[in-house]
């Protein structure tokens, strides 16, 4: 589990500077400053230039600084990584990828960059979007062990245009069963690595239920977080992915009932009528451990 809270991962359109005025006003764990889907092919550069003031000059406190390039069979990827790399980013969003191959080529490429600008070796981290091509699918429990992979995420819009399918939710809202496998397989294929699994975007902005919905279930179901698109799903993701108070008071009185336990023998018990036993007792010390995250 990362040392980095990454409850909300939030996209800024690169070069836009009003989005990144507004990004730095709200509480986003993450900032994505995006070259890639966010700017129009003429404007590439003008935005690549932009992202690396953005990085040298504006301070963004405690937020993780990660850029979205553009991927590397486009030939705008190398110059993204050529571009921005001195100033510093905290990580690389990589889309479109495919498989470990593509990773670890960025990886033998920041390995340069890092020699040629005098940064410390490996400090320039990689998040992934595994699910954007159907080889990614297939590929992911492979691309999380890649090197300097934080965190996996994933997408269903670049994966529904991939295999010509019309949708990827079905009328009732929920995700077409494709959808929900490579879903699925993220958060898997994240946690057999341990590295955080970042939950993917919910795009319809006008409805903050719906966001707060797949959010709770996202949590529940154990990623770290989500990725957003517009600043107010920020607050309503941090919310759903923060331990209440009650949820830690909570887990501290089972580890506390557990320990007691543990010192006469025994390793089940009845707390509030439910039985405890081990797994209880390493989710609440996981808990702890994401509520350490945010403090």
């Amino acid at each position: 589990m990362s040392a980095r809270p990454r409850r909300s991962v939030h996209f800024v359109p690169g070069g836009q500077e009003r989005y990144l005025e507004r990004a730095l006003t709200i509480e986003a764990d993450a900032l994505v400053l995006d070259l890639e889907d966010a700017v129009h092919l003429d404007r590439k550069r003008e935005a690549r230039d932009a992202v690396r003031g953005w990085l040298e000059g504006r301070d963004f406190g405690r937020r993780e600084r990660v850029v979205r390039i553009n991927p590397l069979d486009t030939g705008m990827g190398a110059d993204d990584l050529e571009g921005t790399v001195a100033a510093r980013p905290d990580a690389y969003m990589l889309p479109k990828i495919r498989g470990p191959q593509d990773v670890e080529e960025i990886d033998a490429r920041l390995t340069d960059l890092e020699s040629r600008h005098g940064l410390e070796p490996g400090r320039i981290r990689l998040i992934p979007i595994g699910t954007e091509t159907p080889e990614g699918v297939l590929n992911l429990a492979a691309i999380a062990r890649a090197p300097r992979v934080v965190a996996l995420t994933w997408g269903g819009e670049d994966l529904s245009a991939a295999l010509g399918a019309r949708r990827n939710r079905g009328e009732d809202g929920a995700y077409l069963d494709v959808f929900r496998h490579a879903r699925v397989s993220t958060l898997l294929a994240a946690a057999a690595a341990g590295i955080d699994a970042i939950d993917s975007v919910w795009i319809d902005i006008r409805d903050s239920e719906g966001l707060a919905a797949e959010a709770r279930e996202a949590a529940d179901s154990g990623f770290a977080g989500k990725l957003t698109i517009h600043p107010d799903q920020v607050p309503v993701v941090n919310t759903v992915f923060s331990p209440s108070d009650e949820d830690v008071a909570d887990a501290r009185r089972l580890i506390e009932a557990y320990e007691a336990h543990a010192r006469e023998g025994r390793g089940v018990f009845a707390l509030d009528g439910q039985m405890v036993d081990a797994p209880h007792l390493e989710r609440a010390r996981r808990l702890l451990e994401r509520s350490a995250r945010l403090a």
